[in-house]
């Protein structure tokens, strides 16, 4: 299957999920463009993060479409999955570092994986992607239970970013973090994307760290998209529920 190079690098259509009885997603349509990125808002429990998983096949939907770079994801064997993978990088809620390798190992362990790279190809790698995130060279070998939240979301924002990816999903990239840290942890992400032009997503119920990251913006209820726009065109709706969500966070 050949990649379209012109399609959006993200579209999903149609999609839904339900575990059981329960509906998590109910018809999600979006598109996200080369270069930008997405704010997936919404209350706790609404499939957010859902979302993100099927985003890169983590879990598969019950029906709809997604689309990566043009080409659909659902229905792909494991190693079809795989190399598209390679180009998506996931921050996830609570970093999910390995908890007995060192913050350096973490860092290189996507190379370790999937590159060619030697040893020493590997550590250097790993370095520079560890202080291009504000990593110091003296945290390097400490364990992730050694170093705070703000530093294990820098070391899994690196660990992130190894293989080059040209779209990266964030699950609630400030969760847990308090308001200066969390305000860094934005501001870190804002600089990446201009420097690095990548695709994102980042689903979150943090408006305030959303609005210093995302371009656009899309607000959840229910498993349904209820209103899709600019900050501004949120803040002008009038329907009830998007009124309180903004005035709630």
């Amino acid at each position: 299957m050949e990649r379209e190079t012109s399609a959006p690098p993200i579209q999903v259509n149609s999609l839904r999920k339900a575990f059981g009885d329960q509906t998590v997603l109910n018809g999600i349509d979006l598109e996200v463009a080369r270069g930008e990125t997405l704010a997936v808002l919404g209350r706790s429990g609404t499939g957010k993060s859902v979302f993100l998983k099927l985003l890169i096949g983590l879990q598969e939907p019950n029906s709809g479409s997604i689309r990566i770079h043009g080409q659909e994801i659902t229905g792909l064997t494991l190693d079809q999955l795989n190399e598209i993978r390679k180009k998506i990088g996931f921050l996830f809620q609570f970093s999910a570092l390995y908890d007995s390798m060192t913050v350096e190992e973490n860092a290189a362990f996507p190379l370790e994986r999937h590159s060619s790279m030697s040893p020493g190809e590997r550590k250097q790698r790993a370095r520079e992607l560890l202080t291009s995130v504000g990593m110091e060279k003296n945290d390097l070998e400490k364990l992730p239970g050694q170093i705070s939240g703000g530093m294990q979301k820098r070391v899994g924002l690196a660990r992130a970013l190894a293989l080059d990816p040209d779209i990266l999903l964030f699950d609630e990239p400030t969760a847990g973090l308090d308001p200066i840290t969390a305000a860094e942890i934005s501001q870190l992400i804002l600089a990446l994307q201009k420097e690095r032009k990548m695709t994102s997503v980042i689903v979150t119920h943090d408006v305030h760290g959303a609005r210093a990251i995302a371009d656009r913006f899309a607000l959840m209820r229910d498993g349904a998209i209820l209103i899709e726009g600019t900050f501004e065109d949120l803040q002008k709706s009038r329907d009830p529920f998007v009124v309180q969500f903004l005035n709630d966070s």
